[in-house]
């Protein structure tokens, strides 16, 4: 079975869902929140060995929270949770929130990557500036919205090259959607050993990241490990942080197996991925807007589309992404 990309391949084509983004050049760092029309169920599976999250807990499935209102990617390392303060604050402003008693409480589970060595300036002084970021980044929420060098991929970086944020879509045989949004910092590789051909080709929809397909023949060093930084032993430097949702209906416990299939995208394209020093999590949003429960056989599907689609998402972030000032690393594009 093949998968076909949605209309705009961007995971905005599962309905009930805008994203928006907030950057500083200078600082080299960046914020992306994905807001939901209507609380959707939600879900996480973290597989990496260094994260940074904010309400990951009340999203397992044997706990009281069934959906959110939002959630954010960001970087500034654990600065970087501020972001999901300003999320907050834009939300309570629109009187959106769990509702307890008198008051609403926005439940906004967010993850944070490492870029604080990118090049950029980081002398911000006595508070970071991620709550600003995010609440800019809810303000700037939309249906179409630009990948790459923006949000919480603007200041990523792989081990050889700049990374980005990446979206992506599928729609099943059943015709249900599922949209990936992946902000790419990991701490191995994208592309195949010394060339630009990217480790997710096979899944490629309509040459979406450049359609170099594999290298002819695979090179001898394809299996080599790249690791960010390894010469200067930085290590944590890292974490690819992602969003899988669909229009499906699903339980919380669906949602989870949604997320560990969207785990598979990782591996499928990055090499090494998972690793002590990376922080890789996935959440995933279900908002149900298609008004289906899947089968048995379409949830199968719904789970292999999960890997595909973040696979692409991964591959399209590096793609997209651009040269700025004082770039320590090259972009795919000038990647030689």
């Amino acid at each position: 079975m093949t998968f076909k990309a949605g209309v705009k391949n961007l995971i905005t084509d599962v309905g009930g869902l805008r994203v928006g983004n907030a950057g500083d050049n200078k600082l080299k760092s960046g914020t992306t929140v994905i807001l939901c029309d209507e609380p959707a169920v939600a879900a996480v599976q973290v597989l990496g060995g260094a994260p940074g999250t904010r309400e990951t807990d009340l999203l397992e499935p044997h706990n009281t929270v069934e959906t959110v209102h939002a959630i954010t990617l960001s970087g500034g390392s654990a600065f970087g949770l501020d972001a999901a303060s300003g999320v907050q604050a834009y939300l309570r402003e629109k009187s959106i929130g769990f509702e307890v008693g008198e008051h609403k409480i926005p439940i906004v589970p967010s993850a944070i990557l490492f870029d604080l060595i990118n090049g950029g300036d980081k002398d911000w002084g006595t508070y970071p500036p991620y709550r600003e970021l995010g609440f800019k980044a809810a303000e700037n929420a939309y249906i179409d919205f630009d990948i790459g060098s923006v949000g919480a991929g603007l200041g990523a970086l792989t081990a050889n090259m700049r990374g980005g944020l990446g979206s992506t879509s599928s729609v099943t045989e059943s015709g249900l959607t599922i949209g990936a949004l992946s902000a790419v910092n990991p701490m191995g590789a994208v592309t195949i050993g010394d060339t630009r051909h990217f480790w997710a080709a096979p899944f490629e929809i309509d040459n979406e990241f450049g359609g170099l397909g594999y290298p002819q023949p695979i090179p001898d060093n394809a299996t080599d490990l790249q690791i960010k930084f390894r010469e200067t032993q930085r290590g944590g430097a890292n974490t690819t942080i992602a969003v899988i949702a669909t229009d499906a209906i699903l339980t919380k416990a669906q949602a989870k197996r949604l997320a560990i299939s969207a785990h598979d995208g990782f591996a499928r394209a990055i090499w090494p991925s998972h690793n002590i020093y990376d922080g890789d999590l996935v959440f995933t949003l279900a908002t149900g807007t298609s008004g289906r429960k899947p089968n048995p056989d379409e949830f199968i599907d719904l789970c292999a589309a999960a890997t595909s689609t973040m696979a692409r998402a991964v591959a399209r972030g590096v793609y997209a992404a651009d040269a700025k000032p004082d770039d320590i690393l090259p972009s795919w594009i000038e990647f030689k």
